[in-house]
């Protein structure tokens, strides 16, 4: 019987374990040791710096938050005392009130309904609405977030934030305006309709401004045959800044107040405070003054004076705006 002879293959490598394996000497592992003791205490000194982990929403602590930042991460606050202001403390803005009232409650009852901007005259009750609008549907699960103009870059943030909550959500941005090229423009037009994820059902935003199209315009850019710095084609940059305040389905406008609107809104507040008949009819001169001192009146001159006059006079503390 034939023997073969296989050849042999080359020696395995020593098992680690193995007493004949190298170690390395400790001298080598010196460099390695000093570099963790150094990352250690670089990251002891880093550590108190940054910002803690943004806390979760309560969603029982309050019916109304605020979008705030701590560094760079954003969270809601709590507001734990609304304004109590109520629709029927909004005198002489029955259209605009009645508009956007509807408006909230098909929203509220999960019903299709539109994000709304509020523009016009100044103190005229435009961010006083969306107040009132809180106060009368939070018990329906009505809920109010106010974001700053310069955050509303963070508003797809917020938006992963309420989606697939129970509770119906107004973003809220009060006096809105943008100047050219500011970033957050576009990010509001993608929010509002411009992306290709549908918005959440359960998501409005209601903005107010003193301006109807949000960015400033010139009078150079009215004519499309004219020239606008190096811009070629300067119709299509005028369509750009149109294009925001088309995005909102109901715009409502505001106008300043005449004589008795005024006097008739200073009332309303005086007898809020728990002012008599013949005490308002004495007040009426001085509120008067007090708007021509202004140079406006308004809702805000009107309840002003009240607190004004009534504090002057000993009157209650009544409701506020």
């Amino acid at each position: 019987m034939s023997q073969y002879t296989f050849p042999m293959s080359d020696p395995l490598p020593p098992c680690p374990d193995s007493p004949r394996s190298p170690q390395p000497p400790l001298s080598s592992l010196a460099p390695l040791v000093s570099f963790l003791a150094r990352a250690e205490r670089l990251l002891a000194r880093i550590e108190p710096l940054l910002p803690p982990a943004s806390p979760a929403p309560d969603w029982n602590a309050a019916v109304a938050f605020q979008w705030r930042k701590r560094g760079a991460a954003g969270y809601l606050q709590p507001v734990p005392r609304p304004s109590p202001i109520r629709l029927a403390d909004l005198r002489d803005i029955d259209e605009q009130k009645a508009r956007i009232d509807a408006n909230t409650q098909q929203f509220v009852a999960g019903r299709p309904a539109n994000n709304v901007l509020l523009t016009g005259a100044r103190g005229s009750g435009k961010s006083s609405l969306i107040k009132a609008l809180l106060n009368e549907y939070a018990a329906r699960g009505l809920r109010v977030i106010e974001v700053e103009k310069h955050d509303l870059i963070n508003l797809p943030d917020i938006v992963d934030l309420v989606e697939g909550r129970p509770e119906r959500f107004i973003v809220f941005c009060d006096d809105l305006s943008f100047d050219a090229g500011d970033s957050t423009f576009r990010a509001l037009k993608v929010v509002l309709d411009g992306s290709i994820a549908a918005a959440p059902d359960n998501v409005l935003i209601y903005a107010t401004s003193n301006r109807r199209h949000l960015m400033p315009e010139y009078f150079e850019e009215n004519l499309e045959a004219h020239s606008v710095g190096e811009e070629i084609h300067p119709g299509e940059a005028i369509e750009e800044k149109v294009s925001l305040s088309e995005r909102f389905g109901l715009w409502l406008s505001f106008y300043p107040f005449d004589q008795d609107a005024y006097l008739d809104i200073v009332a309303h507040w005086l007898r809020s405070f728990g002012c008599k008949e013949a005490e308002i009819a004495r007040a009426e001169r001085d509120a008067l003054n007090w708007a021509l001192q202004r140079g406006s009146r308004s809702g805000r001159v009107a309840w002003q004076f009240a607190k004004d006059w009534a504090g002057a006079h000993g009157a209650r503390r009544g409701r506020g705006r």
